[in-house]
């Protein structure tokens, strides 16, 4: 089963309209997940965007409902266990951008 549309195009716009003056941040879509990126252009001007990312947005088409991750200690996703899962992505963009913890922007 594909991803919810609406929660995708939801997302995308969240990640748009976050975009800052010198970077950008991103909606990675997958079969089961988005993952939100933080890119950035070479400091030096020339290469390539680094990209950062920052939490992951994982769905289980069965029970219909969203499950937020961040990133753990070896670089990989653990489930951010302080937002139960959701049926939108909508809860679960605002607490990536109220980030209370300061582990998904640092």
């Amino acid at each position: 089963m594909a991803l919810p549309e609406l929660d995708v195009a939801r997302a995308r716009a969240w990640c748009a309209a976050l975009a800052a003056a010198d970077g950008r941040v991103a909606c990675h879509v997958d079969e089961r997940s988005l993952t939100i990126v933080e890119e950035n252009p070479p400091w030096d001007g020339g290469g390539e965007w680094t990209r950062n990312p920052v939490a992951r947005l994982r769905y289980t088409a069965s029970r219909r409902e969203w499950t937020l991750y961040c990133i753990s200690g070896n670089g990989g996703f653990r489930r951010y266990d302080l937002l139960d899962p959701a049926p939108s992505v909508v809860p679960l963009l605002a607490e990536i951008e109220r980030d209370p913890t300061a582990i998904f922007w640092g």
